[in-house]
Formats: structure tokens, C-alpha cells, sequence
């Protein structure tokens, strides 16, 4: 499995979706993927094992996340040189998407060792895609920013809401930092501005809520739960009333 055909002994790396919530909404050929490669780097090993305990997958698991030093980097590209396939995976969703698995495909393409490394994506569940198929809204465009910086930048990120064109806007946003988002969204757009925010996507406890900015801070005002919130902005007209 994965042998690139210019050189026999050299390994491939697979980039695989893997569920958002419910352990169900993984692909077949996801499943088929993990019990072949030889090797899953994982952004929390511990979260990754739960899912292949699940699906009785035996295979070692390595620790691949935002912090991974160059001696991770390194040792990824030995054992690819080595002819092992490798399964990149996330702790829920895609690997490079609000992830640091764009720094380890940048890091192989660029490795003038591993030119000839296949890089194949393994599709699956995105909560991005999920949210908007349930939001009602026209979603042939959007724009997608991840998560607003923590420190460094945040209030450039808010200000510079109201000019993006393209919509709807999508951000990502963890729980103990949901209310200053909101705070911030209606700062710009202003406390009556409506807004979509799914939490716990196809898991036990899933929500799609819509309302108001300042109905949305009261509603999920002790907002917890695992995983990260979903918040779409439906357009960017200003709404003066605060």
C-alpha cells in the first residue's frame, strides 16, 4: 500500500479525517487506511486510541501536535525514507484545517529527501461544512478564519469583520473563550447583529442555536462541553443598535 512507484522503498503519508463527535461518521476507506498504514502521528495519542479501540485497530500511535520540535519532523521523514506509510490524524475533523498538519506536508514537500513521497488526503467529517449544511444559508461562498487570536492581533481581527465581502463569515471558537468572542462580534456589528452557533456537532448533546449576539451571551452564558464552537456571522451589514 502506498509505494511511490519511482522508488520502491520510500513511504507515503496519508492525511486523515477523522469524526467530530459521533464515532460513526468515519469513512470506510478512512478505517481501511489506519489498519494498513504502519504508523499514526496524532495530535492527542490519547484521543486517537480511543478511536481505534473502537474500531479494534492495533497500530502505534505518535504524538504529532502544534508544539512537536524538529526531532518530530525528523523522525517522520526517516521513517518515511525507511518505506513506512504514515496516517497523519487530528483529534477530530481534518488534519490542516485550524491545524498544525500544514507544517509537516510543507515540511515534506519541501525535503529534498522526500520529493518523491506521496501525500494522499483521506476526506471526512468538517464541522465548518457541517454547520453551514444546516444553517439555512446560501453557503456557495463563505469565509472560513479559524480561530480569532488569543493575544497578538485580536482586536485587528474583529475590526477587520465588518470589511470582508465574501459571506458567511465562519470562525471557530473553544468554550472558556465563547463569551469574549461574542462580546467582540457585537462590538463590531453591534448586539441585536444575528448569529448561527452550533456547539457539540453530531454528538449527544448537539445544538444549532440562532438569535442575536446579546441573546447568544446570555444563552451560553456557563457554556462548557468538549470541542470547539461554531459561529457563523449570516452577513456584515452594521446594526447600530448595541
Amino acid at each position: 500500500m502506498g509505494k511511490n512507484k519511482m522508488n520502491k522503498t520510500i513511504g507515503s503519508l496519508y492525511v486523515v479525517a477523522t469524526p467530530i463527535g459521533n464515532l460513526k461518521d468515519i469513512t470506510l476507506r478512512a478505517l481501511e487506511t489506519l489498519k494498513k498504514v504502519d504508523i499514526i502521528f496524532a495530535e492527542d495519542t490519547r484521543v486517537t486510541q480511543k478511536l481505534l479501540n473502537h474500531y479494534e485497530i492495533k497500530k502505534p500511535v505518535k504524538s504529532f501536535h502544534e508544539h512537536s520540535k524538529g526531532n518530530v519532523y525528523e523522525s517522520i521523514a526517516e521513517e518515511l525514507k525507511n518505506g513506512k506509510n504514515i496516517a497523519l490524524v487530528t483529534d477530530a475533523g481534518t488534519p490542516g484545517i485550524s491545524d498544525p498538519g500544514a507544517k509537516l506536508i510543507c515540511f515534506i514537500k519541501s525535503h529534498p529527501s522526500l520529493s518523491s513521497v506521496i501525500v494522499s488526503p483521506i476526506p471526512g467529517a468538517s464541522a465548518i461544512i457541517t454547520a453551514l449544511s444546516v444553517s439555512g444559508l446560501n453557503a456557495d461562498q463563505f469565509t472560513f478564519l479559524g480561530y480569532p487570536p488569543h493575544k497578538k492581533g485580536r482586536q485587528t481581527f474583529f475590526k477587520n469583520l465588518k470589511e470582508i465581502k465574501v459571506t458567511p463569515i465562519v470562525l471557530y471558537e473553544s468554550p472558556h473563550r465563547l463569551q469574549k468572542t461574542l462580546k467582540e462580534i457585537g462590538e463590531v456589528f453591534g448586539m441585536q447583529k444575528e448569529v448561527i452557533v452550533a456547539k457539540e456537532l453530531t454528538k449527544i448533546h448537539e445544538e444549532v442555536w440562532q438569535g442575536s449576539v446579546k441573546e447568544a451571551g446570555s444563552y451560553f452564558i456557563n457554556a462548557k462541553g468538549k470541542g470547539e464552537f461554531v459561529i457563523i456571522i449570516p452577513h456584515t451589514t452594521q446594526t447600530s443598535e448595541k
